[in-house]
């Protein structure tokens, strides 16, 4: 799957669990940059995206994601 296909993929896990059908992400986008994405939804995101492309990951993988550049690699390296 290449990097493009991974971020839309991603961007439609962050729609429906944000609820946000406007949403656009970038490599550069963070919790920040997202109202919506706090502590509660990022573990909800986190257990959305392991169901979506069928990989798990761990608690170092996802504490070093400085934002969704870092989330598209490490899971362009899972699959």
């Amino acid at each position: 799957m290449e990097r493009n296909e991974i971020l839309k993929k991603v961007e439609e896990v962050f729609r429906e669990e944000l609820e946000l059908d406007d949403l656009e992400l970038t490599d550069e986008t963070t919790a920040d940059d997202v109202e919506e994405w706090d502590s509660l939804s990022h573990v909800q995101l986190v257990v959305s995206l392991e169901k979506a492309f069928g990989i798990k990951f761990t608690s170092r993988e996802i504490l070093s994601w400085e934002n969704i550049g870092d989330l598209i690699d490490c899971i362009g390296k899972k699959l």
